[in-house]
């Protein structure tokens, strides 16, 4: 059985060189929301998916998670296809909209290799003031009804997690990873284990680490830098990394914000 058959029909991951985008939406179907906008240079890919997908529909909107160079790598072009709305965390706006960079990757934290060439990763702001909104203020997600965004800051300030209590399924974005990402080791053989998100970007630990004792417990998951995944099993097409998990909880929803 694929990993994927495991997570809801309307659940769908593309994957975009070492992260993946997830598209929410009945395939088929003319009404989906696009997660996160993955690594530059994947725009074609991501709308090819989509088209295979959806037909011709355009996404209603782009929901981000955060704003780190690999959730908004292909943004532009898809925006330049697309022309929707851009949601995000009020206290993520400053890095969307050329007010703010987000600070340079730490190399002593977490040590290994993967966080010594960490400062190579891109850390600048990107400027979508004509488009990007900020999620409204009571957890609703526009174009997405059933779920409901929460805010788990950590990795970044405004970093959020997406929620439907109707299948308890999460789209958890970088507030947990299943693969110590500062570690070359890890990344090259896919160790699996719970992490909070890479340390090299990590701003507060003390919220996302509230939510690793019940993603132990999560039956089944997409990261946005690993393949999807169910029943803590690695992926069937390998992959590089950790976190952005769509996950759907085996006895309950995971509590992330407390």
């Amino acid at each position: 059985m694929r990993n994927e058959e495991r997570l809801p029909s309307d659940v769908h991951g593309v994957r975009t060189l070492i992260a993946n985008v997830v598209m929410i939406g009945e395939p088929g179907g003319r009404e989906w929301t696009l997660i996160d906008a993955g690594i530059a240079g994947c725009a074609d890919d991501i709308a090819q998916a989509a088209a295979d997908r959806f037909g011709d529909a355009p996404p209603g909107a782009i929901v981000l998670t955060h704003g780190h160079f690999d959730h908004v790598g292909s943004l532009r072009p898809l925006l330049a296809r697309w022309r929707v709305p851009v949601y995000a965390h009020a206290m993520e706006l400053p890095y969307l909209t050329g007010q703010a960079d987000y600070p340079e990757a730490d190399p002593e934290a977490g040590g290994g290799l993967m966080a010594r060439i960490s400062p190579l990763y891109p850390h600048k702001g990107i400027d979508i003031s004509g488009v990007v909104r900020p999620l409204p203020e009571d957890g609703t997600v526009p174009t997405l009804p059933e779920w409901r965004w929460i805010h788990t800051p950590g990795h970044t300030e405004g970093h959020i997690s997406l929620f439907r209590e109707r299948d308890r399924t999460v789209v958890a974005g970088d507030a947990f990873i299943t693969v110590k990402q500062t570690s070359a080791f890890a990344v090259l053989t896919q160790e699996e284990e719970i992490h909070g998100p890479p340390a090299v970007f990590h701003l507060r630990l003390a919220p996302c680490r509230r939510i690793r004792p019940q993603a132990r417990s999560l039956e089944a998951g997409c990261r946005d830098h690993r393949p999807w995944q169910a029943d803590g099993r690695r992926g069937a097409d390998g992959g590089t990394g950790g976190a952005g998990a769509v996950v759907r909880g085996a006895g309950g929803a995971a509590s992330l914000n407390g």
